[in-house]
């Protein structure tokens, strides 16, 4: 099945990359976090965060949203690397690569770059920038009232 050209995010966040790596390392948190959407009544996580580690994520709504995967590479505060497994793309090219970068701006922000790559040509490609973008502006919120305490503008 032929694949399509990695989906890329890039967003500033209102927080220090020690921070918004944590956002990604802790369940509680990328509970808060790690989904696209209001129209979801919650998220279950569970991480073994580490090299050959494996997450579950469980987007709960209407229907059910399985994703997991096993983390390639944890660079701390740098660099996450993991593979992204979802029912929702054709087997068996249902498994893909997301690459989190994380880079510090004016000592107490990041600009955080999540790729992903490996993904078939499917409808289910068209999605995905839309939802990692709603993802990664629900995650720039999630911070701003954590690490701040404030409004994310």
């Amino acid at each position: 099945m032929p694949r399509r050209p990695p989906i890329v995010q890039e967003r500033v966040l209102p927080a220090p990359p020690a921070a918004v790596f944590a956002a990604w390392s802790d369940p509680r948190s990328m509970a808060c976090w790690m989904h696209p959407g209001a129209d979801l009544e919650r998220v279950s996580v569970e991480l073994d965060f580490r090299v050959g580690g494996r997450f579950r994520i469980v987007m709960h709504g209407e229907q059910d949203w399985v994703h997991s995967g096993e983390y390639l590479a944890i660079q701390r505060d740098r660099r996450i690397c993991f593979t992204w497994v979802s029912e929702f793309l054709p087997a068996p090219v249902a498994t893909t690569r997301v690459t989190v970068t994380f880079e510090p701006v004016d000592g107490d922000r990041t600009r955080i770059r999540l790729s992903h790559d490996l993904l078939p040509e499917h409808e289910a490609y068209d999605r995905h920038p839309d939802g990692w973008g709603r993802i990664l502006s629900t995650l720039a919120r999630h911070l701003a009232t954590t690490h701040h305490g404030g409004d994310p503008s």
